[in-house]
């Protein structure tokens, strides 16, 4: 649909001409920086003489560019200012020091979030705000439509908040204007580079190396999620976008590297939540010679770490409550921790069954014809996950949710496999990995039988998977996480859709 101005729009078009009429470049190729707002008063800081001295301030010379965030005009000298990626800083404009025509371009032409480039020289005003006495005026950009600001005004002696998006969704639509008038929102996004720059430093100090494994896989694996199917035309074949990394990465310890991670998107065509995207970013880890004890110390070392990184300290507020990353975290046996928070020992009803009687004798709500390990992970998710405010890890799965984990010695139901969770809710998963070939094709078999093809749970069997599994594999563990729910965690956002820039939307 062509765009239909508005009568604020069309008032800033008729600028934009009157503008080129009179021969102004109003989106120049070419401009001059040399500071940043936070750049150029810093250098001022820096040689400004302490108050009350007599000796003057040096002259110090910037160019600096930025959107036009407020203008305050009066008479022959007016003030605006101007906010970059990095912050905001006052421009001092005077018509004798700009010149009469540029001066009328500042009072009559420039609206709010027009971008300017203005150079001059750095200067305290007598309010006290640092500031440039801007000696050149150059438009850079001009903004046709006006963004969606927030604004304040006090009412009764509370401040209340008024414009600015009004359909939180409309902010995902247009992120972009989000980020531009929602300083806090681009914290967010700082805050993720730097969570997964963190981790990067983390595993590459622990010699693991960094790799890219196919998003389009002929066979999708290494997760229960029902995939997106595409197709190559030339090759007249259908691919699968990844659900996970897990069977890529793992032929590469059969290639012979110790320690392989990759930071990548994996795409799920399953139901959206608060913290569930069908596009969403993960990690994903595997180290030879360790298991599961090994990538819980891991574990624990990296979140730590990160949250060092981030807030300088192991210990954060996540929507009210204090969570605190410093190891060790606490261990809690899976069926010791359902048995304790519902009363149902899951061991007592091996079939199906048994155990939907027993959970709805226990008065919850569980929809029926379920397999036994959906029933399991129903009591998990409905019964212990929203208790677990503190790290903790969640061992020994049993079999049936766990298909590619390596059994736990003498107890052929459950397996070497374990969760982390902190403020309620899922934030890693990782197991001891089975490397037996013929093991891990009967797990596939039994995976075809439990679940239905169309099933979300079903497994298919990947050949030349266990064709590298017959080659040898060695000990190893594996883990992954998603890096959206940390990044929900150390923001403190209740929403996947606030820490990712794009989630998906349905069509509006």
């Amino acid at each position: 649909m062509p765009w239909e101005p508005n009568k604020l729009e069309r008032e800033r078009l008729d600028t934009l001409q009157r503008l080129k009429e009179r021969g102004i470049e109003t989106y120049p190729p070419r401009v001059q920086r040399t500071h940043t707002t936070t750049a150029a008063i810093a250098a001022f800081e820096a040689v400004e003489p302490p108050v009350g001295s007599d000796q003057p301030a040096p002259q110090i010379e910037v160019i600096v560019c930025g959107r036009i965030r407020s203008i305050r005009l009066s008479g022959k000298a007016s003030f605006g200012h101007i906010e970059d990626g990095e912050g905001r800083l006052q421009l001092f404009v005077r018509q004798d020091a700009v010149g009469e025509e540029t001066y009328d371009l500042f009072k009559r032409d420039l609206d709010l979030f027009d971008f300017v480039q203005a150079k001059g020289v750095m200067m305290r005003t007598r309010s006290g705000e640092i500031s440039v006495q801007v000696n050149e005026l150059k438009l850079i950009a001009k903004a046709l439509s006006p963004l969606p600001v927030v604004k304040e005004q006090e009412v009764d002696g509370q401040v209340q908040k008024y414009g600015g998006f009004t359909d939180v969704e409309e902010r995902y639509r247009q992120r972009y204007a989000d980020l531009a008038t929602n300083p806090e929102i681009r914290e967010v996004f700082k805050t993720r580079a730097k969570i997964i720059s963190s981790i990067r430093h983390f595993l590459d100090d622990e010699n693991f190396l960094e790799v890219e494994t196919p998003v389009l896989q002929p066979i999708y694996g290494g997760a229960a999620a029902r995939p997106f199917i595409t197709h190559h035309n030339q090759l007249d074949q259908d691919l699968f976008l990844r659900i996970s990394f897990e069977l890529y990465l793992k032929r590469l310890l059969v290639g012979m590297y110790d320690a392989v991670y990759e930071i990548g998107r994996d795409f799920r065509n399953e139901g959206v939540s608060f913290k569930h995207n069908t596009e969403f970013t993960m990690l994903e880890f595997y180290k030879a010679y360790i298991d599961y004890n090994g990538v819980m110390d891991l574990t624990e070392r990296m979140l730590a770490y990160t949250a060092q990184r981030v807030f300088g300290s192991t210990k954060f507020s996540y929507q009210g409550q204090e969570v605190d990353f410093t190891p060790p975290f606490k261990r809690w046996k899976l069926r010791d921790a359902i048995r304790e928070l519902s009363g149902i020992d899951y061991m007592d009803h091996p079939t199906a069954e048994t155990l939907y009687e027993a959970m709805v004798a226990a008065g919850l709500e569980v929809a029926p014809g379920q397999t036994w390990g959906k029933l399991v992970d129903t009591l998990l998710s409905k019964c212990v996950e929203p208790t677990l405010i503190q790290p903790t890890f969640l061992l020994d799965y049993p079999r049936e949710l766990s298909p590619f984990a390596k059994a736990y010695p003498g107890d052929p139901r459950h397996t070497e496999r374990f969760e982390m969770y902190a403020a309620g809710f899922e934030l890693c998963n990782a197991f001891t990995e089975l490397n037996d070939p013929l093991d891990q094709e009967a797990r596939f078999l039994e995976m075809g039988r439990l679940y239905a093809d169309t099933d979300d749970e079903a497994t298919p069997i990947d050949e030349d998977y266990l064709r590298a599994m017959r080659y040898g594999m060695p000990p190893c563990g594996g883990f992954g996480m998603g890096i959206d729910r940390l990044t929900m965690l150390f923001t403190d956002r209740d929403t996947i859709r606030e820490v990712i820039l794009y989630p998906h939307l349905r069509d509006k």
